[in-house]
């Protein structure tokens, strides 16, 4: 049953729930954002590569027909988006080429292309000679690469800033605090949530969009977010606009590169299982500074503008939390691990379907919460 038109609470303002509150309030529905510094937290600290082909993974073959479609459906999610909030998402077709440093590297992207191609992934082997003319910045030593044409990218923080146009235009309300509890009725219904601050919100309906914080949020069965922080570690250089140091993302097995168009280019990621930590650390800076400088030795010269520590949301079987929970009126988005923006516009639209229809698309079905009911692992 679809929530009167006042009942909707997400909560969590990170590109997944604020996508979320944007296509809710959109289909006509009242909706309160709630989070107490919208648009940062991971989103603000991912890179914006769209590469659901070059980021194939062996053993994700169900996570990455999901990839896919989410890919698929971006361009038209950024020309809606753009037109409802007249920013820009920084969007922009570029493709990936993945490339190896040494004979080690190659022959893991032979497997690797193997598993893509079996896949009916664009991809293309390229030898060495190859990778350098599309890429000049390349050093001599690069021993050949995969060019996924299809891949993209994405200004995540420019895409932040459009969705929170978009919901406070389309009628979403932003409230600045955090939700502690949520609560149900004698019927196991929702009815409200509780904050931080001492107040409750009456709600019909709620959405928990919290990343890796889903999980401490009081009357949330546990087993329906079984997520954790995963410490990611990324670097801003900045150079010349008109010249960019290079044109497509580029990504060897140990780092990724990513421009922005502008002159400013965005180095990731380390995945460190540190809990809740988000200090920046000088070994982590020097890795990705040292490994990008392999593969792109121009960077040395890039000044150094910017470096950020964000906390993934990782679940057990590091694939997405998306769907109805055993409490009626209470969905999770959550556990998006590495690919929270690219599956951005997928969530949206499958959860708003869910809230405002009641109808699970056949999309998210393998991911919802009920596949952790018996514990992690099984």
């Amino acid at each position: 049953m679809a929530p009167e038109a006042r009942d909707v609470v997400v909560v969590g303002g990170g590109a997944i729930g604020l996508s979320i509150g944007w296509r809710i309030a959109a289909a006509g529905l009242t909706v309160t954002i709630v989070d107490a510094a919208a648009g940062s937290g991971s989103s603000a600290a991912a890179a914006g590569m769209l590469a659901p082909a070059s980021e194939a993974h062996f053993g994700e073959t169900t996570l990455l027909a999901l990839n896919l479609a989410s890919a698929e459906s971006y361009p038209a999610f950024v020309e809606e988006l753009e037109d409802t909030s007249g920013l820009s998402a920084g969007y922009r077709r570029c493709g990936t080429l993945v490339v190896a440093r040494h004979s080690d590297d190659g022959a893991q992207l032979i497997r690797l292309h193997d598993f893509q191609k079996a896949h009916g992934l664009d991809v293309k082997r390229l030898r060495s000679r190859e990778c350098r003319e599309l890429e000049p910045a390349l050093a001599p030593s690069i021993r050949g690469g995969l060019l996924a044409s299809g891949d993209h990218a994405v200004d995540n923080r420019m895409l932040v800033v459009a969705l929170l146009e978009a919901c406070t235009r389309s009628g979403a309300r932003l409230h600045d605090g955090r939700v502690t509890e949520v609560r149900s009725g004698d019927g196991g219904r929702v009815t409200s949530v509780d904050l931080a601050d001492g107040e409750s919100m009456p709600c019909g309906a709620v959405v928990v969009a919290a990343g890796c914080w889903s999980g401490s949020i009081e009357g949330v069965p546990p087993e329906s977010v079984p997520v954790r922080p995963v410490k990611g570690q990324l670097l801003y250089l900045r150079g010349p606009a008109e010249l960019p140091l290079a044109s497509r993302n580029i990504r060897s097995l140990d780092v990724y590169v990513v421009g922005r168009g502008d002159g400013r280019v965005a180095i990731g990621a380390t995945v460190e299982e540190m809990g809740f930590d988000t200090t920046v650390t000088a070994g982590a800076a020097h890795a990705l500074l040292r490994d990008t400088i392999e593969i792109l030795p121009g960077a040395a010269e890039l000044e150094l503008v910017e470096t950020v520590a964000g906390l993934r949301p990782g679940s057990p079987d590091n694939a997405p939390i998306i769907g109805a929970t055993e409490i009626e009126g209470l969905t999770v988005a959550t556990g998006h691990y590495r690919n929270g923006i690219l599956l951005t516009p997928v969530t949206a639209d499958a959860v708003a379907e869910l809230v405002v229809n009641g109808k699970t698309s056949d999309l998210i079905a393998p991911f919802g919460p009920a596949r952790f009911a018996a514990g992690p692992g099984t």
